[in-house]
């Protein structure tokens, strides 16, 4: 049975990145520019609103419902992947 993957620390990296920690202790940095489309994500262009972003439990989330599924930012290739020391 494979274990769902939850985002248990999040730190802006500046931009659009945020360095996310995963229950399995895997770490990365997510540059989320990728993720800005549509209507629910257009406030997250403006930076201020961007790191307004807070973890609901299981990912990275806003304000205005937008949200990314944490399988989504656990599988994408991006800079600082690495496994950090528990």
């Amino acid at each position: 049975m494979n274990r769902i993957s939850c985002v248990t620390k999040a730190e802006y990296r500046g931009g659009y990145r945020i360095h996310v920690t995963f229950n399995d202790n895997l770490e990365k940095t997510v540059d989320f520019r990728r993720y800005l489309k549509g209507p629910v994500f257009e406030p997250l262009k403006d930076l201020k609103y961007f790191q307004r972003f807070f973890l609901d439990g299981w990912t990275v989330a806003w304000p205005n419902g937008a949200d990314i599924a944490p399988e989504e930012l656990y599988e994408s290739a991006d800079i600082g992947t690495e496994r950090g020391a528990a």
